[in-house]
C-alpha cells in the first residue's frame, strides 16, 4: 500500500481536534492532532506533514507565530490557518506570512476537504526539484484598512498577502468607490517599503503637461512659467512606493515614459537630458477596462503586459451586501470621532433598506449615505426615515408586502379558531397551535429541501426535538425525507459542522 499523506491539526480545543480527525481521516490521507505548538514543532521534527492545519489562537504561542516556525522548519509544506475571528489583518498576515490558505469557522467541512486535498498535492510538487526558490515571505505588517469579511473580499485578502511582499508592479481595478486606494494602502503596509514613502497621484485629476512635471519633474527653462527646477515625485519617493490612480486616462507620452520607469527604473525630466536613477514600486489603480482600451489602440499594450503581473480585481458593494452592516457601523464610529455624536443603534429595517440598494458609487456612495442618515437623524437611532430617498424606493413595497402576509396569517389563524369555536371544541388550543405547528414545520423543511439537519438549524432547535415535533403532529414530510437524510439517524453533533472559538 503507498505511503499516506500525513495531515497534522493543531488546535487547543479536544472537540475540534476530534471532530476534524474524524472527518479527515480516510485510506488517503492519515491524521495526527497536538494541543499545542510545541507538541506540533516535535511531530513535525520527526514526520514531517504533508500539511497542517493550525488555529490562530493557541496556549503557548499565536497561530501566525506558529506558520513561521514551522516554515522556518520545513519551507515546502502548506500551513492553512484556522480562526474563528474574520478580521483583516489577520487575514493579510496571514497569507503574507506564506500560510497555504485560511479558514474561517465555524468549518464548511466540504471546503476544508477540497483545501487539504489541494495543500496535499501541492506539498508533494513542491518537493519535486524546481528550477526556480520559492520566495521569502518573512516580511511583517499590522495595518487593517479595509472592512469586509464577505469571501469576495476575504480573496482581496489573500491577493494582498501574496503581493505585499513582492516589489512587482500591481494593477487593482474595479468600479468607481470599490475603495482601490485603500487596498494599495494595504499593500505598502504590509510590504518591505513600508517605512518609506507612500504617494497617490490621481491621473484623471491632473492635466497632461501638469502630471508629466508633476510625476518625472523639470528643469528651469523646460516651458513656461518653469522659473526653476523642479524635483519630480519619482525622484521624492526613491525607495518607497507610489500609486497611479486612474491610470487609463494617463496619456499616450507619459505612458512612454511610464513604462521606461517601470523597465529601467529610470527617466528624465522634462526639459533635461540628464539620467535619474530612482527605486519606485508602482501600485496603479483604474475603474476602466484596460484590456478594451489596448485593443482600441488607447492604452499601451507594452505598459499594460508590465502592470498586469498582479492584479487584484476589487468587487463591487452589490456583489458583498452582506458586508454592509459592518461598513455602515464603521462610517458612524468615523462620524462620532469626528464630531463627538455617538449612535446606540440601526435598526434591521434600515439595514435592510441599504442592503437593497444597487450601490452604483459602491463604499463611497454607502458611506455618503451613512453621513446623510447621521445629519437627518433626531435621536441615536438610525432608521428607514433617516435614509437618502434612493435608499428607501424600493423598501416600502416589500414592508407592505410583508405586512399583508403577516395579516393574512393572523386572519387564516382567526378563521380556524372561530370554525373551531362554532363546531364546539373543547380542545381549540391544541388544534390551532397544531395547525401552526404543521405549518411551520412543513415551510421550514421544505426551504431546506427536505433536509433535517438544516431544517433544525433555521428553527434554532435539535435534529431530535424536530424529529419528535413531526411525529407529535403526524406530519406527512417524514415521507418526504432525503435519502441521504434519512439514512443518518443517529444524532450528529459536530460532524456536519466544526465550531468552536480560535
Amino acid at each position: 500500500m503507498p505511503h499516506r499523506p500525513l495531515a497534522l491539526i493543531v488546535d487547543d480545543e479536544p472537540n475540534i481536534r476530534l471532530t476534524l480527525r474524524q472527518q479527515l481521516e480516510s485510506e488517503t490521507l492519515h491524521v495526527v492532532v497536538a494541543a499545542t505548538v510545541r507538541d506540533a514543532l516535535e511531530i513535525i521534527r520527526a514526520t514531517p506533514p504533508d500539511v497542517v492545519l493550525l488555529d490562530v489562537r493557541l496556549p503557548d504561542m499565536s497561530g501566525l507565530d506558529a506558520c513561521s516556525r514551522i516554515h522556518e522548519m520545513d519551507p515546502l509544506v502548506p500551513v492553512v490557518i484556522m480562526t474563528a475571528f474574520a478580521r483583516t489583518d489577520v487575514a493579510i498576515e496571514a497569507t503574507r506570512r506564506g500560510a497555504f490558505d485560511y479558514l474561517i469557522k465555524p468549518l464548511d467541512l466540504k471546503q476544508l476537504r477540497d483545501i487539504v486535498g489541494k495543500a496535499v498535492q501541492v506539498s508533494r510538487l513542491r518537493r519535486v526539484p524546481a528550477i526556480v526558490p520559492s520566495p521569502d515571505q518573512s516580511a511583517a505588517g499590522d495595518a487593517d484598512l479595509i472592512v469586509g469579511n464577505s469571501p469576495p473580499m476575504q480573496e482581496v485578502y489573500k491577493f494582498i498577502g501574496r503581493v505585499a511582499s513582492n516589489d512587482a508592479p500591481v494593477l487593482i481595478m474595479g468600479e468607481s468607490g470599490t475603495g482601490k486606494e485603500l487596498v494599495a494602502r494595504a499593500v505598502f503596509h504590509y510590504s518591505k517599503r513600508r517605512d518609506k514613502p507612500f504617494l497617490a497621484i490621481n491621473c484623471a485629476a491632473i492635466s497632461e503637461a501638469l502630471l508629466e512635471s508633476e510625476l518625472f519633474g523639470h528643469e528651469r527653462g523646460a516651458f513656461t512659467g518653469a522659473e526653476q527646477r523642479r524635483i519630480g515625485k519619482f525622484e521624492q519617493v526613491n525607495g518607497g512606493t507610489i500609486l497611479l490612480d486612474e491610470i487609463g486616462d494617463m496619456s499616450p507620452a507619459t505612458q512612454a515614459k511610464a513604462l521606461r520607469l517601470l523597465q529601467q527604473q529610470q527617466f528624465e525630466r522634462v526639459g533635461g537630458n540628464t539620467t535619474i536613477q530612482t527605486d519606485v514600486r508602482i501600485i496603479a489603480a483604474t475603474n476602466r477596462n484596460l484590456p478594451e482600451m489596448v485593443e482600441a489602440g488607447l492604452f499601451r499594450r507594452d505598459l499594460f503586459y508590465r502592470l498586469n503581473v498582479f492584479t487584484i480585481q476589487l468587487p463591487p458593494l452589490r456583489q458583498r451586501p452582506q458586508d454592509i452592516p459592518e461598513l455602515t457601523l464603521a462610517f458612524l464610529r468615523q462620524i462620532t470621532q469626528q464630531t463627538g455624536r455617538a449612535f446606540r443603534h440601526v435598526t434591521p429595517e434600515a439595514l435592510a433598506a441599504l442592503q437593497q440598494h444597487d450601490w452604483p458609487g459602491n463604499v463611497r456612495e454607502l458611506e455618503s449615505a451613512v453621513k446623510f442618515a447621521a445629519a437627518h437623524c433626531t435621536g441615536d437611532v438610525i432608521t428607514p426615515d433617516c435614509l437618502p430617498e434612493v435608499c428607501r424606493t424600493r423598501f416600502p413595497d416589500q414592508q407592505q408586502q410583508q405586512r399583508t402576509a403577516d395579516a393574512q396569517a393572523v386572519l387564516d389563524i382567526a378563521a380556524l379558531t372561530k370554525q373551531l369555536l362554532e363546531a364546539g371544541s373543547t380542545n381549540v388550543y391544541r388544534e390551532v397551535s397544531s395547525h401552526v405547528d404543521r405549518v411551520l414545520l412543513s415551510t421550514v423543511l421544505n426551504h431546506a429541501g427536505g433536509n433535517l439537519q438544516q431544517a433544525a438549524e433555521m428553527l434554532g432547535i435539535s435534529r431530535m426535538t424536530l424529529r419528535a415535533r413531526l411525529k407529535q403532529s403526524h406530519h406527512d414530510s417524514t415521507e418526504k425525507l432525503n435519502p441521504d437524510d434519512e439514512a443518518g439517524r443517529h444524532e450528529p453533533t459536530d460532524t456536519d459542522s466544526a465550531a468552536g472559538p480560535g
